[in-house]
């Protein structure tokens, strides 16, 4: 009975685990369709990275890069894809690792005095719950000047 019991329990574990990388996957499509479209409105001129990241090196900055365990400072400006702003700061300083996936990522490509344009697809912005002005599954970008890092 117990046998019987556990493996109905993985059996059902297994059919939900399934079930959220289908709808994962179905997202990431949905963003990079999204997000190609938007590329060719705006007429940027970057790269894909393997996580769906879109990004435009607009300066490289300094050959140094921070790693996921810097501290970094930088100034942003984050937005829709529509152009609405939704969120900017100054000198605004962070340890990189607390960021989202798709920053962790992105100012790990600039040095200091490097600007980077990110659109970044849900799965590695906010997710399914979004947060805050970001809504559920919402792919959005942002403008980073990243000022100086500490490692």
């Amino acid at each position: 009975m117990i046998t019987r019991l556990v493996h109905i329990s993985v059996t059902i574990i297994l059919f939900f685990s399934i079930m959220a990388c289908e709808k994962d996957a179905n997202q990431d499509e949905i963003d990079h369709g999204i997000i190609e479209e938007y590329i060719v409105e705006q007429q940027l001129d970057g790269q894909f990275s393997s996580s769906g990241l879109y990004y435009v090196i607009e300066e490289d900055g300094s050959a140094e890069h921070p790693n996921l365990y810097s501290t970094v400072t930088f100034t942003y400006k984050g937005y829709y894809l529509n152009g609405d702003e939704f969120d900017s700061g100054e000198y605004f300083t962070a340890s990189l690792n607390n960021l989202i996936v798709g920053w962790q990522e992105g100012l790990q490509y600039i040095g200091e005095g490097g600007k980077i344009t990110m659109v970044i697809p849900s799965g590695i912005a906010y997710g399914s719950s979004g947060s805050g002005p970001i809504g559920p599954n919402e792919v959005i970008a942002f403008d980073v000047t990243l000022h100086y890092f500490t490692n």
